[in-house]
């Protein structure tokens, strides 16, 4: 048997891979393909079965009803805020760590970028409901009960920054970590100043590692559901109106319809960033 895969390299790669590919297309392509067949099915109102026929009304009650629009547009800019908040923080910290900070202390700066990935989500998303409460830190430090932000869309932002910063963090540090210091040294003799500079030969070549963070912190906002239920009050995304169809309404139907939204729009968002090199970053 070896003597005749030895023979055939092809049939051999094809049976090291077949194992991981077959995950891939039954297990992610085959639950996406899952997901869209049934988004156009619907539930009969009266039996509460689901009807497998096909049919546009999910669709078409998305794009008509005004309460799902709405829903729609404050999910794309929870997630626009939350990239572009993301990556004002990010730049100035991973630029510290690249250029800043010496060759020791790199590595346990990047360990303490990592450590709060390594804490359970929910704890984290608890953790800022306690400090957000009514009469909570947040509060206190901002002159007593009622004058923090409490809970909602603006908590919902905020929280979601905290729980993807590294994510944006990473990328601009190893983009920044390839570009040559003798760039910014040329640039300082020819009398450019920090902000030409950065505008002029830093921006230029982050712009693939800024746009494959962004991958991160626009998708996993974009479909978050846990965090805007622990913090954001009566505000409601996309993840939620999913979960409720899931759970209390049982419509999944109906639920599959407004899932396929972050999919498309997700889809679309990756076409776009292709060309600038964000893919090849990741």
């Amino acid at each position: 048997m070896s003597s005749f895969l030895y023979r055939h390299p092809r049939l051999r790669l094809a049976g090291l891979l077949s194992a991981p590919l077959l995950w891939l297309v039954v297990a992610y392509l085959g639950a996406l393909a899952v997901l869209l067949v049934s988004a156009f099915w619907t539930v009969n109102g009266f039996t509460g079965e689901t009807v497998r026929e096909f049919s546009l009304a999910n669709f078409r009650t998305i794009l008509t009803e005004e309460v799902y629009r709405a829903v729609t547009l404050r999910s794309l800019g929870v997630a626009a805020a939350v990239t572009v908040i993301c990556v004002v923080l990010a730049l100035p910290m991973a630029f510290f760590m690249a250029k800043v900070a010496s060759a020791g202390s790199r590595h346990w700066l990047v360990i303490a970028i990592l450590t709060p990935l390594w804490a359970s989500y929910l704890v984290k998303a608890y953790a800022w409901r306690i400090l957000l409460a009514n009469g909570g830190p947040v509060d206190t430090l901002l002159g007593g009960p009622g004058n923090g932000p409490g809970y909602g869309l603006f908590a919902t932002v905020l929280v979601l920054s905290y729980l993807w910063l590294p994510y944006m963090i990473l990328p601009i540090y190893a983009g920044l970590e390839r570009l040559p210091d003798s760039f910014l040294e040329a640039s300082a003799d020819l009398g450019a100043r920090a902000g030409r500079t950065f505008r002029s030969i830093v921006l230029p070549i982050l712009v693939p590692s800024i746009f494959a963070g962004s991958i991160f912190t626009f998708s996993l906002s974009l479909g978050d559901y846990i965090t805007v239920q622990i913090v954001g009050g009566k505000t409601q995304l996309l993840g939620n109106v999913v979960y409720a169809n899931i759970g209390a309404a049982n419509n999944l139907p109906f639920a599959a319809a407004v899932a396929t939204i972050p999919v498309v729009v997700m889809v679309i968002y990756l076409l776009a960033v292709r060309r600038s090199g964000a893919l090849e970053e990741l």
